[in-house]
């Protein structure tokens, strides 16, 4: 198949020859990483497996997007990714208003008696030691959120929605960008994400919204999606909370990942309604 004929094929054809190609780029350096760090497929990647593979893989993304998007002559500013001072100001206001809103999540969940705070752990040590113990784990885990949902965002609500709309209504490219985001982690999870399938979903939903928000650009999406991941990965370093026990698992969520319960499907939507009558003022 030659380039020219590729442009033109339909857009889900695209999107698989471009993950086809993303894995077979990967595997050179996933096979003896993964050697190196004993993990033998499909075993469940514990964390310390999982970042090294996962930072590899998305190292290689910004590549394969740059040629998908040479071969279509086009430019990560057309997926929504630009460089001027509007977009870091998106960014700021996704990123404080993902961390206020699972701030307020786990504020109710606290009132009902579902959960309680916990000392961080490290704050455990005495005056500067511990701010400074803390410091070297919010930092890294910022920075982290930050190149996550950058690279996330270009790819499903950049590449993929841009892709989908040449054969989609504007929410039917978004259900479907959102599915195959959603699958996608079953590949580090394995079966036991199964659960989130359907709150990962409404996630990619809701940042398919927040791309139409903002113009078309992928800050408030990049803002948005990093404060999830820092607010969650800090607070799960830390070990600042934990689940009582009084509330049922299918409403705080199964295994204790939010987005497999009721209340984590709840906190989405009232995100969704937020940034829709943002859009909508």
């Amino acid at each position: 198949m030659s380039f020219a004929v590729l442009t033109k094929a339909p857009a889900l054809l695209k999107i698989f020859i471009f993950f086809l190609t993303w894995a077979i780029a990967w595997l050179p350096i996933a096979i003896p990483l993964a050697i190196a760090l004993h993990w033998h497929p499909p075993k469940p990647l514990v964390p310390s497996q999982k970042l090294p593979l996962l930072a590899s893989l998305y190292l290689l993304a910004p590549a394969i997007l740059w040629g998908a998007a040479h071969l279509e002559g086009t430019s990560f500013t057309d997926y929504g990714l630009s460089w001027n001072p509007s977009v870091l100001g998106s960014v700021g206001l996704g990123w404080l208003l993902g961390v206020l809103g699972l701030a307020i999540l786990f504020v109710v969940q606290q009132a009902l008696g579902w959960l309680r705070w916990q000392r961080p752990i490290q704050t455990k040590a005495e005056g500067s030691h511990a701010a400074t113990a803390l410091l070297q784990l919010l930092l890294p885990t910022l920075l982290l959120g930050l190149w996550v949902s950058v690279t996330e965002e270009l790819i499903f609500r950049g590449f993929l929605i841009n892709q989908l709309q040449q054969d989609y209504s504007v929410w039917m490219a978004g259900a479907i960008a959102s599915l195959i985001f959603a699958l996608l982690h079953l590949v580090w999870e394995g079966k036991e994400n199964i659960p989130q399938l359907p709150g990962l979903w409404l996630m990619g939903m809701v940042l398919v919204l927040a791309r139409w928000v903002d113009g078309g650009s992928l800050g408030l999406a990049c803002g948005l999606h990093a404060g999830w991941i820092w607010a969650i990965a800090s607070l799960d370093a830390m070990e600042a909370i934990a689940y009582t026990g009084s509330g049922s698992t299918w409403l705080t969520g199964l295994g204790g990942k939010p987005l497999a319960g009721v209340m984590g499907v709840l906190f989405l939507l009232a995100t969704g309604a937020i940034l829709w009558e943002f859009g909508l003022a």
